[in-house]
């Protein structure tokens, strides 16, 4: 069913309430991470067979032989595409790093900050109900932008061992310079451990289902993680300025990735607009191939229209949801984009559907989801880089400091660091 309330109604806190981290699913990851770490290759062999039904009968079948991936046999117009979105995220990647920058300090020194590459780092490819070669793009190309040397990337296979020929061919062109047949847990547990025929990463990135995510979430401190992430969603905002076609189209978006859980949530600003948006989106998951998907979503109320008295009012039902993907379709949306508080990426203006923000906008399209994006950020290219503060004191920085020093340190009692401070200027 989909339903419309008005903002303010206690049902949409409900909707709001979106589960991170199911039992099952922290329970499975918690075995399967064991095993890998005992067993290594073995282990992973083991995962693979029973989750994936690839049975590889050796640890180096799992490995992706890189001098046999091109575009041989991919549609030409698909390969342009790959390289079109390519181009577009690496541009936009190279400008986003952080610069190295400095100050004086106030007796002729230094300070600052700069930035070095992580050495090797992991990916993950989902590939479950949909191949996302797009999303090869949205992650491997971001750690080559920031230099790193070494991209692990894992995907699972089909039964067969065979991975989607297009995935493949977009992993070679971000930049990937290792692929694995493994999904699921057991890639996670691949990439954060270690095996004989994988040496461990420093990070782990990419989306993934319940199960990735519960995986991710226990291995952090073995290795880093960009996020904790969960199902697809999307808030519309608009003000009757769009076209209802439109508007139910974007709803739809992310009501088809094929977990049931999606959330698709529209803000309007009359009842009547709110009437025509859900019939239209009722009309068109008729017509679309994965309509028995969406029609899982919308059974499990994940399409909600809330009806505000106004575009401010609605901004603030929104932000409230911290949605993953926001569109603004309004008058002025870049305006009213100076009032979003909690959003991965926000998608401004009549023309701007969120499938251009997956598919070849730019930014990345790895972002957070169940409310994290009140305090997570999307991917980015220097979240495959390390941050490194610096100082260089003169002498006379450090004489005019260091009676600051001497005195913190007494009042926490480290009389040795106040001495390495006072040690300089003894005669």
């Amino acid at each position: 069913m989909i339903r419309i309330v008005k903002a303010g109604d206690r049902r949409i806190e409900k909707f709001n309430a979106r589960p991170a981290f199911p039992e099952e699913a922290e329970k499975a990851a918690a075995q399967v991470l064991a095993d890998i770490r005992r067993d290594g290759d073995k282990a992973v062999l083991a995962a693979v067979a029973k989750f994936e039904g690839f049975e590889a009968t050796k640890a180096s079948q799992l490995k992706v032989d890189l001098a046999r991936v091109s575009a041989d046999g991919i549609d030409p117009k698909i390969v342009r595409a790959v390289n079109d979105a390519h181009r577009r995220v690496l541009r936009f990647s190279k400008a986003s790093l952080r610069k190295d920058w400095s100050m004086k300090t106030p007796r002729g020194g230094s300070a600052g900050e700069f930035f070095s590459p992580m050495d090797r780092v992991g990916v993950y490819i989902p590939g479950g109900t949909a191949p996302l070669a797009s999303t090869s793009v949205m992650t491997v190309t971001l750690a080559k932008a920031a230099g790193v040397k070494e991209i692990v990337a894992c995907t699972p296979a089909g039964r067969d061992g065979k991975v989607n020929p297009v995935l493949l061919y977009a992993l070679k062109l971000a930049g990937a310079t290792e692929i694995y047949r493994v999904g699921g847990i057991q890639a996670i547990g691949l990439m954060a451990f270690g095996t004989k025929t994988c040496r461990k990463v420093q990070k782990i990135a990419g989306p993934g289902n319940a199960f990735v995510t519960a995986a991710k979430r226990q291995v952090y401190g073995y290795v880093a993680i960009d996020q904790v992430a969960g199902p697809s969603e999307i808030a519309v905002l608009t003000d009757g300025s769009v076209d209802v076609r439109w508007i139910a189209a974007d709803l739809l978006s992310q009501a088809e990735h094929g977990s049931g859980y999606e959330k698709s949530l529209c803000v309007c600003t009359s009842a009547k607009q709110a009437e025509a948006i859900r019939a239209e989106v009722l009309r068109q998951t008729e017509t679309l191939s994965r309509k028995e998907l969406v029609q899982r979503v919308i059974d499990r109320d994940g399409i909600l229209i809330v009806v505000a008295k106004g575009v401010a009012e609605g901004l603030e039902v929104v932000n409230r949801f911290a949605p993953e993907h926001f569109e603004i379709m309004t008058k002025d949306a870049l305006k009213v984009m100076k009032g979003v508080r909690s959003a991965g990426a926000v998608f401004a203006g009549a023309w701007t559907p969120e499938s251009a923000g997956d598919f070849v906008a730019g930014p990345s399209h790895v972002l957070p989801t169940g409310g994290a994006a009140n305090m997570f950020n999307g991917l980015t290219p220097d979240d495959f880089r390390r941050r490194h503060s610096f100082v260089a004191f003169t002498q006379k920085d450090l004489a005019e400091t260091k009676s600051t020093i001497a005195a913190f340190a007494a009042v926490e009692g480290l009389d040795g660091h106040g001495r390495a401070a006072t040690i300089r200027f003894d005669v």
